[in-house]
């Protein structure tokens, strides 16, 4: 089959690799119909990662079941589903708990896995024709069969849920205000499931024209980070500060008085000044422990400088950790059903698969018109 190959840093290729088949009786082969670029793919991409040449990308992924092993109950061949970016068993104490990106089974010695992602198990990338599932009863999330909503439905895979996620880590209510850091897929969806618990206003910050009007488009205020401190803005806007944050961004951070030069914690620091007194902090934002391409010693080995001290001061709490995409892939996908939620707003490309080198390329610009890309085996 063709799949998309990392073969090092700016360098994918579209490439024939080994089908996947039934390797244990609840595996599901899925034919692929639609898989996404991730904002986190471009860690990889840009070999900022441990990642080596040869390893499948693509982690949001979804499309129709091929073939089914011997032990699967709850499926069906030709089922249309979509797939958590989580690879998880559904029976370890961390599942049992519902926190599925931390599955203790399923990467031995390391707590969570993922299709198609450095460090993440032995699991290849959807950003294929056709993809493996284990514990599929558990991984697979049934779809309403035919094509609407295609790109809806691609979302849960990993961006809806997990901005959505950022907001469950800020622990957003109804009427408070919320600042998202970062107008890439995941800050978008913070911003728009910040609307979808009740928030009265969202403010979104970043420097992209058009993820900043993206932002404008649902209804939050764009802060456009080269114009002024970010935090300052915002405080100004609402007497004090927000009542929650969230961090979309990660340890790729630029620095908003030099966007040309990286700060990793530029943005932790800046919702510690963001956020009002005993407010809270969601980050799903990615932080790795270890980071090739750190600007220093430290960062490299996943070691910033944090105000915690200025944190502590305000009685701010923090959540962090990747989204468990099971607690919300299936309310999410019947917001999406019944016309509550269209997720699909943030997409601005879709393309086959054969165009994925120079997809990655504009993407990894933030070129116009590549805010978030679909690609179709």
């Amino acid at each position: 089959m063709r799949a998309v190959v990392y073969r090092g840093p700016y360098d994918v290729n579209v490439e024939d690799v080994p089908d996947p088949r039934i390797e244990h009786p609840n595996d599901v082969l899925v034919r692929v119909t639609s898989t996404c670029i991730c904002g986190s793919d471009l860690h990889m991409y840009e070999g900022r990662t441990d990642a080596q040449p040869g390893i499948v990308f693509g982690h949001e992924n979804m499309g129709i079941i091929e073939e089914l092993g011997s032990g699967v109950s709850t499926l069906r061949k030709g089922d249309r589903v979509v797939m958590p970016f989580n690879v998880a068993c559904g029976f370890c104490r961390n599942c049992l708990a519902g926190k599925t990106g931390f599955c203790l089974t399923v990467n031995p010695g390391f707590a969570g896995g993922a299709y198609g992602y450095v460090a993440m198990g032995p699991y290849p990338g959807g950003q294929a024709e056709y993809l493996r599932v284990p514990y599929a009863d558990f991984n697979c999330l049934v779809l309403p069969p035919g094509t609407d909503h295609e790109a809806d439905y691609a979302m849960l895979a990993d961006i809806f849920p997990t901005g959505y996620h950022g907001c469950e880590l800020a622990d957003v209510s109804p009427g408070e205000t919320v600042a998202v850091y970062g107008a890439g897929p995941v800050g978008l969806m913070a911003a728009y499931s910040a609307f979808l618990r009740g928030a009265s206003q969202v403010f979104v910050v970043d420097q992209v024209p058009e993820r900043l009007r993206l932002a404008e488009q649902m209804g939050a205020v764009p802060v456009d980070f080269t114009t002024g401190d970010p935090a300052e803005q915002i405080r100004d806007a609402t007497d004090g500060g927000v009542d929650k944050g969230v961090d979309a961004v990660g340890y790729q951070a630029r620095g908003y008085s030099d966007p040309g030069k990286e700060e990793p914690a530029v943005v932790l620091n800046a919702l510690v000044h963001t956020v009002r007194p005993t407010g809270a902090l969601g980050v799903p934002g990615l932080y790795l422990p270890s980071d090739p391409g750190g600007v220093d010693e430290e960062s490299k080995h996943g070691r910033l400088l944090f105000e915690v001290g200025k944190m502590f001061e305000k009685g701010l709490r923090m959540g962090t950790g990747q989204a468990n995409v099971k607690s919300y892939n299936r309310q999410l996908r019947d917001l999406i059903t019944t016309g509550k939620a269209t997720p699909s707003f943030v997409v601005t490309k879709e393309v086959p698969l054969a165009d994925a080198a120079v997809s990655y390329e504009r993407f990894d610009r933030r070129e116009e018109g590549y805010t978030k890309v679909i690609m179709h085996p």
